[in-house]
């Protein structure tokens, strides 16, 4: 076991892509009976909101009907475990889950999400909080266990290797975040990319111009599209935002 999670571990160390370490983990994660997870991450959050659901990184290999009614269609808000994971790190079972449901203590709101939840067999599992990086930021994943599997059974999986699984989540995650992410079908293009480098190495418009060879007017429409690319108002924020996302400064593939 231990030289598994050491390949795995070096596999994931080495991945190139988001699409490659998600591979990785949700192989690794239905090895130990979580055949569904839900990755989630933000860097945009406030004292009283998610921030924009399009600056979400969602990841997931749940079914389309589950993925547009737990996270586009917002049930994601009132998810008791999604509540849990913003006020804590570490991990939770979800007996604690069904022991709200229980005692009733579950609200209108609440409830809604677990009736969803049932309908799609989302019965049992654990919930991993990521340590957060800054009062803005929060990263957690969902691990719903196999549907044969009880919560008594899925406790029994973590008493034995819930270390590993942790870890390896923990590795997942960090990885994560430090690879290019692009949250819509709309991507830079190396020329934007390229514009936004120069801006955020302090360079001038005439500066930018000479050194990629082009017109200021040709650079002013590069940034204008990086903006739109990224839905952001000024060049400043689209600078932050490619780097919060991964996509500056980064090698194009040969």
């Amino acid at each position: 076991m231990e030289k598994d999670v050491q390949q795995y571990l070096l596999e994931i160390s080495n991945a190139a892509s988001v699409e490659q370490v998600w591979a990785l983990l949700c192989d690794r994660m239905a090895y130990y009976g979580f055949d569904r997870l839900i990755y989630g991450f933000t860097r945009f959050m406030t004292p009283t909101s998610f921030g924009d659901p399009n600056d979400f990184v969602v990841l997931t290999n749940h079914s389309p009907e589950y993925r547009k009614g737990f996270v586009e269609d917002g049930l994601y808000r009132s998810a008791p475990m999604v509540r849990w994971a913003l006020e804590n790190e570490g991990f939770s079972s979800w007996r604690a889950m069904a022991e709200r449901i229980n005692s009733g203590d579950l609200t209108k709101d609440e409830l809604e999400v677990v009736t969803f939840n049932l309908a799609h067999k989302v019965l049992s599992g654990y919930t991993v909080s990521f340590k957060s990086l800054c009062a803005r930021s929060k990263g957690a994943i969902s691990l719903t266990a196999r549907a044969d599997l009880s919560q008594d059974d899925v406790d029994r999986i973590w008493a034995t290797h819930g270390t590993n699984i942790h870890l390896l989540n923990n590795v997942a995650h960090l990885k994560i975040l430090t690879l290019p992410v692009t949250l819509s079908n709309k991507q830079l293009t190396p020329r934007q990319r390229e514009a936004l480098q120069w801006v955020g190495d302090g360079k001038t418009m005439q500066d930018i111009a000479q050194i990629m060879g082009l017109t200021q007017a040709t650079i002013e429409k590069h940034l204008r599209l990086a903006r739109e690319t990224l839905n952001v108002e000024t060049t400043a924020q689209a600078v932050a935002k490619a780097a919060f996302q991964n996509q500056m400064f980064v090698m194009e593939p040969v």
